[in-house]
């Protein structure tokens, strides 16, 4: 066609009843009068057509304007490029940009061609209606979402503002509570914000837990006062050996042990946006400690053994990373084949492979990208210092972690030595990519 749509992305503000004089700014109502096509739910196209009944914006011109009804997302890119090189407005609640629609478009659609119309959205106005600050509020989106992935969020006198779908309705989300040790949180269910229908209230877990039969509209949102011990999620880097699924007693087992875990996670540095390869991921305990701590972070945990994942994955739901945690079943280097390429690698693992994992990482992975290995006998060891040689590798970092820890048996002190294991970490400059 040429040309790309000019998309106007209104929002409906929940805070707004259906009668009053002004729903929109000026420049959303110019968006609005001026459309080719409007797109929006059946719901949303109802509130526009109400606000046209009740003389808030001018009827007659909201009606010549052709409408259509929002399809699922897989759809939605094909019905705004059959639109034409038009003004089209889609429709969308509250603010575009917050959870909301918005993101889909700027990732699909150039930038200079979508405009944005904010409204009052419906996690404001619950923190509005219940005397929250929005800056003391965490958050975060359950929708199409495993419910396990807030626990993720599970932190001590922490408040959550949830929109959550009909899998995480307010009894699901006390059950998580008390599982996590926060039975004595406060949980507001505020509904249809800004509507006449609108109601807020406020019940302990126990009284979720104690009444089931509670009934809660569709459109809500639930806030979590976390109240209690908690201790079942972890607080703070560094993860408890013992907190891991592995099949064998506590704190043994194929993991990468928390003192090794936090030296690795260092000389990682993950920021937002990497992909991070965890080759050999074990037991998962740097992928899922990784993945804990870093929300923003793509981590593929690569292992072959069946057993091991099958406690990985048992990890995976435990800690709640289920979002950006991918596990990949496969033996290295084959199993890197079609992967969303890294920019950082870690290899804990090779199975005999090391040398041709080694090679494979080096060559995919892009200038100024960062590999780290541990190696624990000599012979890895050797293979890795004998790469980097024979590399033109870059600000080349290597150290040896000892450990001993002791536990008290019977009034004394015993030690316990844990093997030591070296740890390199070295970067692709540019001149490693000509």
């Amino acid at each position: 066609m040429g040309h790309e749509p000019n998309i106007h992305i209104v929002g409906l503000g929940v805070s707004s009843r259906k009668d009053e004089v002004q729903p929109f700014s000026e420049s959303a109502l110019r968006a609005l009068t001026s459309a080719r096509f409007i797109i929006g739910s059946q719901r949303q196209l109802e509130i526009l057509n109400h606000y046209g009944v009740k003389g808030c914006i001018d009827a007659n011109k909201i009606n010549a304007i052709e409408k259509k009804v929002l399809p699922k997302l897989a759809l939605l890119k094909e019905l705004i490029i059959t639109c034409g090189h038009h003004e089209i407005v889609v429709l969308a609640s509250g603010d575009p940009l917050f959870y909301g629609i918005g993101r889909w478009f700027s990732k699909n659609f150039p930038r200079d061609s979508i405009h944005y119309y904010t409204a009052v959205s419906s996690v404001q106005a619950a923190c509005h209606a219940v005397g929250l600050s929005l800056q003391d509020v965490s958050v975060c989106s359950l929708h199409g979402r495993p419910v396990e992935s807030l626990r993720s969020q599970f932190k001590r006198k922490r408040t959550l503002a949830i929109l959550s779908d009909q899998h995480s309705q307010p009894l699901r989300l006390a059950e998580e509570c008390k599982d996590a040790g926060f039975g004595l949180s406060k949980i507001w269910v505020c509904e249809n914000m800004g509507s006449a229908q609108q109601q807020v209230r406020c019940f302990t877990v126990s009284d979720l837990l104690g009444n089931k039969n509670h009934q809660f509209d569709p459109l809500h949102i639930t806030i979590i006062a976390l109240e209690g011990e908690g201790g079942v999620q972890v607080e703070f880097p560094g993860i408890a050996d013992e907190r891991y699924s592995t099949g064998e007693q506590p704190g043994k087992g194929m993991i990468t042990k928390r003192e090794v875990r936090l030296a690795i996670l260092s000389q990682l540095q993950p920021s937002n946006a990497d992909i991070i390869w965890d080759i050999g991921a074990g037991c998962g305990g740097l992928a899922v400690e990784l993945s804990y701590w870093n929300k923003q972070v793509q981590v593929y945990a690569i292992e072959h053994n069946a057993v091991r994942r099958q406690h990985l994955e048992i990890n995976q739901r435990q800690f709640g990373v289920v979002s950006n945690l991918h596990i990949i079943a496969g033996r290295a280097p084959n199993a890197l084949a079609g992967l969303p390429l890294p920019n950082k690698i870690f290899i804990g693992g090779s199975d005999g492979e090391l040398a041709s994992i080694l090679k494979e990482s080096w060559r995919i992975l892009p200038p100024n990208g960062i590999c780290v290995a541990s190696a624990v006998t000599k012979k890895s060891r050797a293979i890795l210092e004998a790469f980097i040689a024979n590399t033109n590798a870059n600000s080349i970092e290597a150290v040896t972690i000892g450990v001993e820890k002791s536990s008290l048996q019977e009034g004394e002190w015993v030690p316990q030595v844990r093997q030591p294991v070296s740890v390199f970490k070295f970067k692709k400059e540019a001149s490693a990519c000509e």
